[in-house]
């Protein structure tokens, strides 16, 4: 029985380091990163793009139109496990502090649960492509600061749209100070 798991253990060694590294992302696990190691590997250069990646995992949304009109945007049904493991991952997400867990609280509330892992489950397959095919490594700015950069992106496009019809947006303490 040694023996064997020392064969295993020689054998995981040279994927050692990518492990580690799809660990740095917050909600994947020992599990979930040697499962995605063993299915799909560490070279992705099949893969021109994330989306072909996310794709691939079965992690897009569809886009069935006919005449312009939209009947569906469910994800094509797919018996992936590595799109399996993501969605547990991005499950797993619903109380931790970094953006990732914003991330999916606040597609929860906006899409529902299931749209949401998937959604989530989408963002960190782009981001393990990006890890493993350029050597990006994931930086976690925190649950305070992904907050307040939808704060601030919801607040220029308040403003934007307030400009093209002609008003100007103030804050309420300026908006007190002036009267």
């Amino acid at each position: 029985m040694q023996q064997v798991l020392t064969e295993i253990e020689a054998q995981m060694d040279p994927y050692q380091e990518a492990v580690e590294l799809l660990m740095t992302h917050p909600g994947v696990q020992v599990v979930a990163a040697m499962g995605f190691v063993s299915e799909v590997g560490i070279d992705l250069s099949r893969f021109p793009s994330a989306k072909h990646f996310a794709s691939w995992l079965g992690l897009c949304p569809g886009n069935k139109l006919s005449g312009g009109k939209r009947f569906s945007s469910r994800s094509k049904p797919t018996t992936n496990r590595v799109a399996t493991a993501l969605r547990l991952a991005a499950q797993s997400l619903a109380r931790s502090h970094s953006a990732l867990g914003a991330y999916y609280r606040r597609m929860r509330g906006r899409l529902g649960g299931p749209q949401a892992i998937t959604a989530t489950a989408h963002k960190l397959a782009r981001l393990i492509y990006s890890l493993l095919r350029y050597g990006t490594e994931y930086v976690d700015a925190g649950q305070h600061a992904y907050e307040q950069q939808y704060r601030d992106r919801v607040l220029s496009n308040l403003q934007r749209k307030a400009h093209a019809f002609g008003y100007k947006l103030m804050r309420v303490e300026e908006a007190a100070a002036m009267s």
